[in-house]
Formats: C-alpha cells, structure tokens, sequence
C-alpha cells in the first residue's frame, strides 16, 4: 500500500512541495500517492515522469475543478498560528500586534479568492454563500480583521471555497487527468450552506465533461482511471472490474444524459445519468429511486468477499 500525503504546498508551492515528497519517497522506498495533486500542469507531470522513470512507485488523484475546499484557517492564517492549543491560537487573533501583520502580510489577492462555505457562528452565519471580502465590506471591516473575528467566533471551524490562481487551468487539469499514474477521486466537505460542489458532480463531471464533451478518455479509459486503477492501487482484491468473481459493484451510466448540475450556486444538485447502482449485487439505486438497501461495508486492502 502506498504512503498517502497532502502536500506541504500547492499551485505555486506544489512544485516544492512534490519534491519534498519524492525525497521522502527516494529515501523511504516506499509507495507514494498525493492527494488533490493540482497546480502548472506541464511542470507537476515533469516531475511525476522523471519520478516513475527513476523507479519510483508514484501515483496521484485528481478532481476535475478549478475551485479548490477547506478550513479558511489553513488557508488564512500563517504557520506561526498553527498551534495543536486552540485557546491559544483564539487568543493570538485577539492581538493587535497579531491582526495589523495579517494584514499586511496576507498576499490581498487571496481576500478576493475565498468564498464562505460554512460558518458555524450564530453572528456570522449571514455570511455563507459571500464572498470573504463582499462580507467584510458589509460588516464595515477589512478583509483580515474581518477574517480573524470570523474565526474567533467559529473557533476555526469554518471553511471556505478557494478560487485557484492562475498557476491552474483547465488544461492543468486535463493533463493531470489523462496521465497514467492518475487516479479519479475527490474528498468533500458536505456541511455549511454553500458546500463545494464537488461532493454532488465530481464523478459525473469526470465522464460528462472528460469523456463525453473533450473526449480526454474513452470510456474504457475512464473505467480504468476511476474503478480498475483506484482499487489495484488500494489493494481491494475483488474490486474494480467486471468479472467472475469479483464483486458486483456495478454504476449503470446513459452517455447521452450523464451530466453533473451541482454548480458553486447550488451545490446538492445530483447528477443526471446514472439510475441504477449495485453494491456487492443489492441494487441500492433503481430507476433513479434509492432502494434503502444498504450492502455497503469497510473494506480491507486484500480481503474480498
């Protein structure tokens, strides 16, 4: 099984980052896979190239968006506030010492690029769907000062969508997605009012746009990057192709109406073409409609059944 890592960095830090971890990976022999590998296409494949080349047993997941989700802490605050102490860190952003260096210091494109996703704070959950700086003008504050009282009050648990600068793009993307060491998968994180939509559209996305629309994968290709390799890679022994057996998780797709309509304005759309799925053989979706079945269980590397 491989070590599996975020990365210390990404987009313009991802280079870094990623040589940072074929180090680890260098020294340790051990299998490596990262996590939401995104950022410059042609450099980030480089390295992944010259990586495999070398013998390194190297792979990587990838999701077919331009927006990227998480804790605004991880993204606002700068490394000196990461303290396992919470208290601590609340304390900190009460200074003023503490807020006038967030300001001056916070790169002020980032402001612009965060959209509130969840804001568990009674005070502040008038601000979910806005983005940082919309909501900061409204509260008549500054983008930092803004930001610091936004996460004393949700003590650091809300998060945000981060628009990517331009160091992605779409063709990032699809070169990340039709390289051989890529693997389709995407995390998501389901709670706030203004979620990501990538926990609704990411796999429909994946086959709508990618093998219907640009024709990045066939679909032999797509069946490949999203069930064969993730379950090889995973060791889930009897998972991931169709064949006697091996257990019958099986996802009915329409070519001619797949399509993924969770957008950044509605995130908990559900994705149109695919009316029937089978876990382990128990239909769990029928003709569009949940069966209430529910076959699905943890799965070991190596184990089947």
């Amino acid at each position: 099984l491989p070590h599996v890592s975020h990365m210390r960095g990404y987009e313009a830090a991802a280079a870094p980052a990623m040589t940072e971890l074929l180090a680890v990976a260098r020294a340790s022999g051990v299998a490596t896979h990262v996590s939401h590998y995104h950022g410059p296409g042609d450099e980030l494949i480089a390295l992944v190239d010259d990586a495999r080349a070398q013998g390194l047993d190297v792979t990587f997941d990838a999701y077919p968006y331009l927006r990227g989700c998480s804790i605004l802490a991880m993204v606002a605050l700068p490394r000196e506030l990461d303290d396992p102490d919470l208290d601590r860190t609340l304390d900190a952003l009460t200074d003023p010492r503490v807020r006038a260096r967030l300001a001056a210091e916070t790169d002020p494109g980032l402001w612009p690029r965060i959209t509130l996703a969840h804001v568990p704070a009674e005070d502040f959950a008038w601000a979910e769907g806005m983005r940082l700086t919309d909501a900061a003008r409204t509260a008549g504050a500054g983008p930092a000062a803004f930001c610091a009282e936004l996460l004393i009050a949700s003590r650091l648990q809300a998060s945000a969508v981060f628009d990517q600068p331009p160091t992605n793009s779409d063709a990032s993307v699809r070169a990340l997605l039709r390289h051989p060491a890529h693997i389709g998968g995407s995390d998501g994180i389901y709670i706030g009012g203004s979620p990501h939509p990538r926990g609704w559209g990411a796999f429909a996305r994946m086959l709508a746009r990618h093998v219907v629309e640009l024709g990045d994968w066939t679909w032999e290709q797509a069946v490949v990057h999203l069930s064969a390799h993730p379950a090889r890679r995973f060791g889930l022994a009897d998972r991931g192709l169709v064949r006697t057996g091996m257990a019958a998780d099986l996802v009915v797709v329409d070519p001619a109406a797949v399509a993924d309509r969770a957008d950044y304005g509605d995130a908990r759309r559900v994705a149109d073409g695919v009316d029937d799925v089978l876990v382990a053989g128990v239909p769990v979706l029928a003709g569009g409609a949940l069966t209430g079945h529910t076959p699905g269980r943890p799965l070991r590397p190596g184990q089947g059944g």
